[in-house]
């Protein structure tokens, strides 16, 4: 079967690989039919990316369509279009045990831990599919974006009316801005991209941006009366960027990074202290989180349609990847179509 293999930094190769076969019991055979490009998948191709190897078949946020399904599947049929939730966990390591699947001890991710959708079938379990009969394929593909987004935001316990300011405005950020404008927070987001900042404010509703760079830390103390953001998520990834935000947090404030990055974060003790701030890092979602994407989608309260400004087929997105690591092209978020 056609697939597209990251063998080294900045270097796919399309080749062709071993059918799966059919599905055990508990498992569905799947056919790949959207996959949507992330920051994961720019961070693997630049060699950037923790917790990955090469070579590696990319592709987590998948819209795929089910062509069989092995003995005890009961939740899909063949012909359902699906979301894949792509975190294989344990269930039964402690995180497992305390409903915390998207953190398990021994977590493989599709794409990053292990193969991934660039490839025109895979075999999954059927718990991890999560269908619609509503949504088209390319809403499918999106929803696990949202759930790094909705999951972030529940771990923030937003209070409504506070002042929230999100750093990134990429697909990760945008995720985080839908959920905590639901939630009541007052949004604030920083970028040091005007083009995706206006895309923020046509398209997601968000009134209040912040061009990065010298004299923000004022602009941000004249926004929250002095108070600064009781609340910031960093959906950057880029480390100068989390290091600073550390400076944007109120004291009694709380910190959430999103994004992350090969490295060590380091902050000033005494000024941490000083504020009694709360630091949290975000990893993935869990499966409420897809359920509930998914209804909030089909009822139309979730509009993703603009965030899809770049699109290729499976035969072009070797030739036009590296176009996508340049956030002056524009892109918010490309889609591979088999």
């Amino acid at each position: 079967m056609r697939t597209i293999v990251l063998q080294q930094p900045g270097q796919f190769e399309a080749v062709l690989t071993e059918h799966p076969g059919r599905p055990g019991p508990g498992e569905t055979l799947v056919a790949v039919r959207r996959i949507g490009i992330c920051g994961t998948d720019l961070h693997a191709y630049r060699g950037k990316q923790p917790f990955f190897s090469y070579p590696r078949i990319l592709g987590h946020e998948l819209g795929v369509e089910v062509l069989e399904v092995g003995a005890e599947v009961t939740n899909v049929k063949p012909g359902d279009l699906c979301s894949v939730e792509p975190y294989l966990n344990c269930g039964k390591c402690i995180a497992c045990r305390k409903g915390k699947s998207n953190c398990c001890v021994s977590l493989q991710v599709l794409g990053v831990h292990t193969d991934g959708g660039m490839r025109e079938v895979v075999v999954v379990p059927a718990v991890k599919l999560h269908s619609s009969a509503k949504l088209t394929l390319d809403q499918l593909a999106l929803v696990e974006t949202l759930g790094i987004g909705a999951h972030a935001v529940d771990r923030a316990q937003i209070v409504p009316g506070e002042n929230a300011l999100i750093i990134g405005a990429g697909p990760i950020g945008l995720a985080v801005m839908q959920f905590a404008k639901q939630a009541g927070a007052n949004v604030i987001v920083m970028d040091v991209n005007e083009s995706r900042l206006e895309f923020c404010r046509k398209k997601m509703g968000i009134a209040t941006t912040l061009l990065g760079g010298d004299g923000i830390l004022g602009e941000i103390e004249e926004l929250t009366g002095g108070d600064l953001a009781t609340l910031v998520f960093d959906a950057t990834g880029n480390p100068p960027s989390m290091h600073q935000a550390f400076h944007y947090v109120a004291h009694g404030g709380r910190l959430v990074f999103v994004g992350l990055f090969q490295g060590d974060v380091t902050f000033n003790d005494p000024h941490f202290h000083r504020r009694e701030m709360t630091l949290l890092s975000s990893r993935n979602s869990r499966p409420d989180d897809f359920r509930r994407i998914i209804t909030l989608m089909e009822s139309g309260q979730i509009d993703t349609a603009p965030w899809i400004t770049h699109r290729a087929s499976f035969d072009e997105m070797i030739p036009h990847f590296p176009a996508w690591l340049d956030p002056a092209s524009g892109v918010i978020k490309a889609i591979v179509e088999f």
